[in-house]
């Protein structure tokens, strides 16, 4: 049920339209988040097109970025999210019983994934000051310095999908994620 307003990407006019018709032309559909959110700030749309797309320039693969989408998007309780990144995360690699661990935040026997998922649950899921010991143990999974500011971004730019999509209760427009 959408909760803000919301109309068709088909019907949308100038900067808007032009957003929906590049992720159009990108992916073949433009998705009912980023329509919904396109359809309220066409600037807000373009900034987290942006990020995402600043994103796969980073020092992460795309693996790396999926399991902290997955990660985040679980501990948020977003439905669209989660739907959505596990079909990103099965073209980029990952297998689902690994998705499913990830989301749980149980060991996948891949120490870098596992001290993401560590790191990425322990930031997302607190506040106040990050313990040392928790930069300590994302590094001893082999994870630098460059990597962590980088997955701090892609904590930042699921943040902003996971926080819309779960005030305006976008319609699923993607295979449900399996429960767990």
């Amino acid at each position: 049920m959408n909760r803000l307003f919301n109309q068709p990407a088909t019907e949308a006019t100038g900067h808007a339209a032009r957003l929906f018709g590049a992720i159009k032309s990108a992916i073949g559909i433009v998705p009912n988040a980023y329509a919904a959110i396109g359809s309220n700030s066409p600037v807000a749309l373009e900034a987290a097109l942006a990020l995402d797309g600043a994103l796969k320039k980073t020092s992460l693969s795309a693996r790396d970025i999926e399991v902290i989408k997955l990660a985040v998007s679980e501990l948020a309780g977003c439905d669209y999210c989660l739907a959505a990144h596990t079909l990103a995360g099965r073209k980029a690699g990952l297998a689902q019983e690994a998705m499913l661990q990830v989301r749980g935040g149980e060991p996948t026997g891949d120490a870098r994934i596992d001290g993401l998922v560590a790191f990425v649950r322990r930031i997302a899921g607190t506040s106040g000051t990050v313990p040392a010991d928790a930069l300590d143990a994302v590094r001893a999974a082999g994870v630098t310095d460059a990597e962590i500011v980088d997955t701090l971004l892609a904590v930042a730019s699921i943040t902003f999908t996971n926080l819309f999509n779960r005030v305006h209760d976008t319609a699923v427009d993607f295979p449900a994620a399996p429960r767990l």
